[in-house]
């Protein structure tokens, strides 16, 4: 018997809420939030709102389907990982992750600009991978999802050109695994 709703995982629902709340503002505003709210860029850093880009780039979606896709995984993936590591480690890790692809970004492709939270859905795939680890031993499952995943996303990097940053997935599946080693089980 259903007794009430409860907001379980809530740096999950609430960074997919957020999302969807940028989404909904670069939509009604003609874009303005993605470029200059929600888009990491290359730019003077006497701009106000360069230091804040390195984490917002994670909330803007060029579109709903962008959007979906990267949620589908994160609200899939991210309440089990709330629930072994804990919330504040999650957001923490998020955070990071952020900040990781957005320097990246604004270094390594200085005319281009990138947005969306495919780095993170990344990093959660492959921290969920590396969940059951256990002391001297690694998951085969951890080696089949860097196998499958950042092995395609490095492929596609150096013989696809589309609108997809493949460094940010990359980077975000080197995030998870880095923070799979690092945060206590």
């Amino acid at each position: 018997m259903l007794k009430r709703i409860q907001y379980n995982a809530p740096v999950t629902l609430s960074f997919a809420l957020i999302s969807l709340a940028a989404l909904l503002l670069s939509q009604v505003d003609g874009g303005w939030a993605n470029t200059h709210l929600f888009s990491v860029y290359r730019c003077a850093w006497g701009d106000l709102l360069a230091l804040p880009r390195l984490f917002l780039h994670v909330l803007g979606h060029a579109s709903y389907s962008h959007y979906l896709n990267n949620m589908l995984l994160i609200l899939a993936l991210g309440p089990g990982l709330e629930d072994k590591y804990g919330s504040r480690s999650l957001l923490l890790c998020i955070l990071i992750t952020a900040f990781v692809t957005g320097v990246a970004q604004m270094l390594l492709f200085p005319g281009t600009a990138v947005l969306g939270a495919s780095g993170i859905a990344f990093m959660m795939i492959v921290l969920s991978s590396m969940a059951g680890m256990r002391e001297g031993k690694i998951p085969l499952t951890t080696l089949v999802i860097l196998v499958i995943y950042l092995g395609g996303e490095v492929l596609n990097g150096l013989f696809r050109k589309d609108n997809v940053s493949q460094l940010s997935h990359i980077l975000g599946g080197l995030c998870g695994g880095e923070f799979g080693f690092l945060l206590p089980r």
